[in-house]
């Protein structure tokens, strides 16, 4: 019997590296479960659109959103689609985070850029003004922290909400820690990824992009989604491995 194909579904950004960066990871993916029917479609910007891959797909599919939390894509824009494809069985997944799998790619991110122990960290997001979106990135930091010993990690927004990087930066100053580093809580190069780095008081890390642990958690999604009834909604997985 033929696994339904798995749709990784990305936000889509002007910056060419963005669809570079997702087509990498897909790639990780095929190496993981070579028989696993893998495809991109992108929410707008990119081509090819979610809509377009679905038309192409026949049998049954699993999106798996390229993005970290429950906001309005997750809620509205999926489901819509899955709707739109009439002719498909589909089944929406969660969103990669919060997630250990994220948050151990956030850390080797971090190292990477030269982060030391006992640094404090801003987690920067792209942002919503979705509630269950900011609970998750919450979260997320929570979860960094935890890895990163205890040092404090807040989380910090490039647009609808706040506070910003620099004032995240600030504020940490303001608690006596100057030295604060910046993980890139995005899935790819980008304009919100660009700017959050251009305010870093150092160098930020780089975005999470085609980080072997997010292949990983990308298939456990997927699998995690078929694991369900067939109408069951996704329910956010905040701790389990």
């Amino acid at each position: 019997m033929q696994q339904p194909t798995l749709v990784a579904v990305a936000h889509g950004s002007r910056d060419p590296r963005a669809l570079h960066t997702a087509r990498a990871l897909l790639d990780r993916v095929r190496e993981l479960r070579p028989r696993l029917d893998v495809r991109l479609g992108h929410v707008e910007l990119n081509r090819p659109l979610l809509d377009d891959t679905l038309r192409a797909t026949t049998g049954s599919a699993v999106l798996v959103p390229l993005l970290l939390g429950r906001g309005h894509h997750v809620k509205r824009d999926l489901p819509a689609a899955a709707a739109r494809a009439a002719h498909l069985r589909v089944r929406v997944a969660s969103p990669l985070g919060p997630h250990p799998l994220l948050v151990e790619a956030l850390y080797e991110r971090l190292l990477e850029a030269g982060w030391t122990p006992g640094t404090a960290v801003v987690l920067a997001a792209a942002g919503s003004r979705d509630p269950d979106s900011a609970a998750d990135t919450r979260r997320t930091a929570a979860l960094l922290s935890e890895r990163l010993g205890g040092v404090p990690v807040v989380p910090a927004y490039a647009s609808a909400t706040a506070p910003s990087a620099p004032d995240a930066v600030r504020a940490l100053a303001a608690r006596g820690h100057h030295r604060a580093a910046v993980a890139s809580y995005f899935a790819a190069p980008g304009r919100f990824a660009a700017q959050t780095a251009a305010a870093a008081p150092a160098r930020a890390a780089a975005p999470l992009g085609d980080h072997p642990a997010l292949a990983r958690l990308l298939l456990h999604r997927y699998d995690e989604a078929l694991a369900r009834p067939a109408d069951a909604l996704p329910r956010p997985e905040l701790v389990s491995a």
